[in-house]
């Protein structure tokens, strides 16, 4: 029952992606969440999420933004990225996912997406077919409903450390 909201894979941060070889992989776009998944929850780019958009284009990978903000936090942040992005993007429904992927000419077989919330992020994601990515928050300081959120998430992510364990074991 609670499989629906497991990531595919769950790290540290957006920045230990692996990102060169799912472009190897075929893997041609990624979808960002931006409020502690690449920078804490209201902070600008700084150096290492330009870096990471600069990496990204190096690659080849093609890149959207989707976050359920307004549009001057999502823009003020592209500003310095240089993505496309959409704002008020309504996750966890598909609509904003499907419109991201229209935006960089990708399918959800070619496309993955990174971010730090289950409920949202990763459910909305995984409801369009994508390869999903967990991170951890970046900063503890989020707005009060995000942290009533993170308190269900605990119960899941134990479940899903727990179904990680047993597949270890079997093998």
């Amino acid at each position: 029952m609670l499989e629906c909201f497991y990531p595919d894979e769950y790290l540290d941060s957006a920045y230990e992606v692996d990102y060169e070889g799912l472009y190897q992989k075929g893997f041609r776009g990624v979808i960002f969440d931006i409020d502690n998944t690449l920078v804490p929850h209201g902070a600008p780019a700084d150096e290492r999420s330009i870096a990471l958009f600069e990496r990204l284009r190096g690659i080849g990978l093609e890149s959207v933004l989707l976050s359920n903000n307004k549009e001057p936090r999502v823009k003020t942040f592209n500003d310095k990225v240089h993505s496309r992005y959409l704002f008020k993007a309504g996750k966890p429904g598909r609509t904003g996912y499907c419109k991201a992927m229209e935006l960089m000419g990708t399918t959800p077989e070619t496309t993955f997406f990174v971010g730090d919330q289950l409920f949202t992020d990763v459910w909305g994601a995984k409801r369009v077919g994508l390869l999903t990515y967990l991170v951890k928050p970046i900063h503890p300081k989020e707005e009060i409903q995000i942290v009533l959120k993170r308190r269900l998430e605990w119960i899941v992510l134990h479940f899903y450390k727990r179904s990680l364990r047993r597949q270890s074991a079997g093998r």
